[in-house]
């Protein structure tokens, strides 16, 4: 069977690059193909965990892959054992006190002096010629942003070394990142990036990128409602019901852990609403509404359903109601890949212009990974595109630009014209 990587858009999608003038065919290319990128078989796996189970018993506890596909991949995962990880149980559910067998003991500074030091460690051991750290542990509560607590870079840092109680695990592993070096991800919904971290990656010139992947129900709102709006259709109320079994469920059954997730899931829709003024007064939004519930039967398959209601011609109404089956892991799974991939990638390219003396890079906050990230984040001052397609055309012209060409406005002017016809 051929092997694909089915879901990551580095992997398994295409980027359109012109058309044969001799066939007048549209020209498609390997995304993958625009530019060098590090291919899946050379990246080296690890991380941390509160739990000490090695992969090959996490993947049984999990029950997502087929027990046959698992029976062959015991022997590859069997040795493979996280590293002690940050435990502080007031950022996430009391339920997850029964898994926490594998945390790193001492105060904030000397856990991000021990995450600094297993960072060099793996990055020696494998021979690495980068590392990238990206969360996918459990969603936190929001962090509380506090004027001299971490709301600058000095400050987190003097916060870390204090142990002040408001700075979180995922906060912690984003500073010891960007103070090695390594491009940091956050694939969850809290506020990881308080502004002391924001500045000190700017600081640092190490990127980041995030929040929280973007694999099922809100991938799909983000094409609906885009669709909706432009098509003239209001949509009035918008309502997102989710059901799911698995550990990230039981942790958002946890109030102040599901305010993260409801924050995240509920932006998606803020930019296309605004664009359209003739549909929506200032200030105007659909009701929009997001309910997650945890049922362990179902376990990582996650239904999502959702019901879109809009305002149509002569005061009618038209309704979209939507059952989705999300395999939550092996949906989010590709996203990994990519955002590692591209996020490596956005690393080693350069610009510069007819003014600039000096070559430059990329700002430290990676807005071109807003396709996969339910929340996107940017740099400040700038604005934030939820719609999916955009978000994947900045992806591809990015490439286009890298290679010389220009970007796809899709206008396709040669075929709209009318020509003339030249007199005999």
């Amino acid at each position: 069977q051929r092997r694909v990587h089915g879901g990551s858009i580095t992997q398994a999608s295409t980027v359109f690059i012109g058309t044969d003038s001799k066939t007048n065919e549209d020209v498609f290319v390997p995304l993958k193909g625009m530019l060098p990128m590090v291919e899946p078989g050379e990246i080296v796996w690890g991380g941390w965990d509160i739990n000490d189970a090695n992969l090959a018993e996490a993947m049984e506890r999990a029950q997502v892959l087929e027990w046959d596909l698992q029976r062959q991949l015991i022997p590859y995962l069997k040795d493979i054992k996280p590293l002690p990880s940050v435990y502080i149980p007031d950022f996430i559910a009391a339920n997850q006190k029964d898994r926490a067998n594998n945390v790193l003991k001492g105060t904030k500074q000397e856990m991000v002096d021990k995450i600094r030091q297993d960072i060099r460690d793996f990055k020696a051991k494998n021979s690495l010629d980068s590392v990238v750290l990206l969360w996918t542990a459990n969603t936190e509560r929001y962090s509380e942003e506090i004027v001299g607590l971490n709301d600058t870079a000095d400050n987190m840092l003097n916060a870390i070394a204090k142990n002040e109680n408001e700075i979180s695990p995922s906060s912690l592993f984003a500073v010891a990142s960007i103070l090695e070096g390594c491009p940091y991800i956050n694939g969850s919904p809290q506020n990881t990036f308080v502004r002391g971290v924001l500045d000190l990656s700017v600081r640092h010139g190490v990127s980041i990128g995030g929040d929280d992947f973007k694999s099922g129900q809100t991938k799909i709102k983000s094409v609906l409602v885009d669709f909706l709006i432009s098509a003239g259709l209001k949509p009035e109320s918008i309502v997102s019901y989710n059901h799911l079994g698995n550990n990230d469920g039981k942790n958002l059954s946890a109030p102040q852990t599901f305010r993260s997730k409801e924050i995240s899931k509920s932006s998606v829709v803020d930019d296309m609403v605004s664009s359209n003024q003739i549909l929506y007064q200032p200030g105007e939004h659909p009701d929009h509404c997001v309910v997650i519930k945890y049922v362990p039967y179902v376990g990582d398959s996650k239904r999502a359903m959702d019901e879109y209601v809009s305002s149509i011609f002569l005061g009618g109404h038209n309704t979209i109601a939507l059952h989705n089956t999300c395999e939550d892991s092996l949906l989010a799974s590709p996203i990994i890949l990519d955002l590692v991939i591209l996020a490596e990638l956005v690393q080693r390219i350069q610009f510069k212009t007819e003014e600039m003396s000096d070559f430059g890079k990329f700002h430290p906050v990676l807005s071109i990974l807003s396709y996969l990230c339910k929340a996107p984040l940017v740099p400040e001052q700038t604005p934030v595109v939820n719609a999916l397609f955009k978000q994947r055309a900045c992806i591809d012209n990015v490439l286009r630009a890298c290679v010389g060409m220009p970007p796809e406005s899709n206008m396709r002017l040669e075929y709209q014209l009318f020509p003339t016809m030249k007199k005999n």
